[in-house]
Order: structure tokens, then C-alpha cells, then sequence
């Protein structure tokens, strides 16, 4: 069994756990679903926002389809978000990404 089938069957059990949506959101980039995974960043996000992984891979989703506004928004929410919660290391990467961005 694949990875996408293995994590739809663990989150047909428990369809709310971000992990398991980050998880599979991942696999979906690896195969070049990035809609089934902006779908899955976002879902996790409006239930979630203090799931701050998640804001710095969605933010690189929308800076490789061209949304570069909507990127920064996200960089900034999820530096907030860290900075929130004293994820130092989240916040650096989210920091990181965004002030690439910003540069470019």
C-alpha cells in the first residue's frame, strides 16, 4: 500500500488529525498535487492555526504557483503564530522563507 492510500486510511478513522493531513498534504506535493495539498495546508489552518508547520510549507506552495502576495501573508500568520506559542525554531524558518522572499 502506498503512502497517500495508508494515511486517507488512518484519517478515514480520524479525519481532524493534523498530522496525519500534514502528512498526506506532503506526499501530495511530492507527487504534484500541490491543489490537494494547498486543500489539505488550508483545512488544517482554519481549524488549526497554532499547527505552525504547516504555514511554512503552504507559504513555499504558494511561492512555487506564483501567489507571491498570499505567501507573505502566510509567512507573516505563521511567524505570529510561533512567536505566540515560543517556537523560536518555526519562526526562524518562517523568518528565513520570508525574508527571501522579501529580497526577491
Amino acid at each position: 500500500m502506498d503512502r497517500i492510500s495508508k494515511l486517507k486510511e488512518f484519517l478515514a478513522a480520524n479525519d481532524k488529525d493534523s498530522f496525519l493531513q500534514h502528512a498526506l498534504a506532503l506526499e501530495y506535493i511530492k507527487i504534484g498535487n500541490d491543489d490537494e495539498a494547498r486543500n489539505l495546508f488550508n483545512e488544517i489552518l482554519l481549524r488549526e492555526p497554532t499547527y505552525v508547520g504547516s504555514y511554512y510549507h503552504l507559504g513555499k506552495l504558494l511561492e512555487r504557483v506564483g501567489e507571491t502576495a498570499k505567501a507573505i501573508k502566510i509567512y507573516e500568520r505563521g511567524m505570529m503564530e510561533a512567536k505566540r506559542a515560543g517556537d523560536n525554531h518555526s519562526y526562524n524558518e518562517l523568518q528565513g522563507a520570508y525574508e527571501d522572499l522579501m529580497d526577491y
